[in-house]
């Protein structure tokens, strides 16, 4: 694709809470970019940033103490982190989208879900036609009886239904670019499965650009072009899916690729990786993976500070990547425990 293609693209975005000393870096030095037309995945375990990352593109951070302390986020050429609050309030909606985890947190129980679905159309001005856009939206989210849905409040629908809904309205003024933080993860497998194909299908007819926020790697699997494994604030490797699930570089992107395989498919049983994520802003120094890394070596995983280096496909940030044991790292660990 050409750089005309380029719709969003992230520079070193940096995110931290609180002020001065007593702030906490918890997105540190992030880069990423979507194409139009590109579905692109931002995955890892909860904790590990990933929906402050969501939060900071479009300066809609739950808390106030939270803000863009470094970077780039440019959309279309547009640094959205230097905009005016009223010039970034005209992009929300009309340029980008957001699809949230729980539809219930963010519909309104007392408002008809049509009208809700016009809501962004009137918060950009647009007047004329609402009615009509409304159910236009509602046969493309491949919900039946779409004038008796509009009528609808939100717990008259289903989990399914009502994510659609919020996905009709984060696409009701055509925008370039849909951010869906966790999109399925409060729905049953099968209308998970409904939700991406549907989502997949819109990202071809409208060659809309997506970023798919999710902990699952094997849902980036079915839907992605490209994938950002975060850790600790971090990407830790990056790349097209399909070389990154055929040889992972990383240990940690190893791990959740072992985490989502048959037990059929391994030696052993189920699998996870030891440990939990650190807590945001207290990271381990050195690489922030090596307490739960199985190839980490002291001396060296502790202290230097891994770059995400380039690499003829991809790019990672692991300091021992290059070595013959990083291409099996657990299975060589679970080889010396047996």
């Amino acid at each position: 694709m050409s750089d005309s293609d380029l719709l969003l693209d992230v520079r070193g975005l940096s995110v931290d809470i609180g002020q001065g000393a007593a702030a906490l870096r918890v997105v540190n030095d992030l880069s990423l970019t979507v194409r139009r037309g590109e579905a692109v995945g931002l995955v890892g375990e909860s904790g590990s940033g990933k929906s402050m990352t969501a939060f900071a593109l479009m300066n809609l951070f739950p808390s106030p103490l939270a803000r863009v302390a470094a970077g780039q986020v440019l959309l279309e050429g547009r640094d959205l982190a230097r905009l005016p609050a009223a010039e970034l309030r005209a992009v929300r909606g009309a340029r980008v989208g957001m699809v949230f985890q729980d539809p219930t947190s963010y519909l309104d129980p007392l408002m008809p879900v049509g009208r809700q679905i016009a809501e962004p159309l009137r918060a950009h001005g647009r007047t004329d036609g609402l009615e009509a856009r409304v159910l236009e939206l509602l046969d493309l989210m491949e919900l039946p009886h779409a004038a008796r849905v509009a009528r609808q409040y939100p717990h008259e629908l289903s989990g399914g239904m009502r994510q659609r809904i919020l996905i009709a309205s984060a696409l009701a003024m055509r925008p370039a670019l849909l951010i869906a933080d966790e999109p399925t993860t409060a729905l049953d497998v099968t209308v998970q499965a409904e939700i991406l194909k549907l989502l997949m299908r819109l990202r071809k007819e409208l060659d809309l650009g997506i970023l798919l926020i999710t902990h699952d790697l094997a849902v980036v699997a079915e839907t992605c072009q490209r994938v950002n494994v975060m850790y600790a604030g971090q990407v830790v490797e990056a790349n097209e899916v399909a070389p990154l699930f055929a040889a992972p570089r990383h240990p940690y992107t190893q791990g959740l690729l072992a985490s989502i395989l048959s037990p059929q498919s391994r030696a052993h049983s189920l699998f996870s990786i030891p440990g939990s994520v650190p807590i945001a802003g207290h990271w381990p120094a050195g690489c922030r993976f090596h307490p739960r890394c199985p190839i980490a070596r002291a001396g060296l995983c502790d202290s230097g500070t891994p770059a995400l280096r380039t690499r003829s496909a991809g790019a990672d940030r692991c300091l021992r990547s290059d070595e013959a044991l990083a291409a099996d790292a657990w299975q060589r660990k679970e080889a010396a425990a047996s």
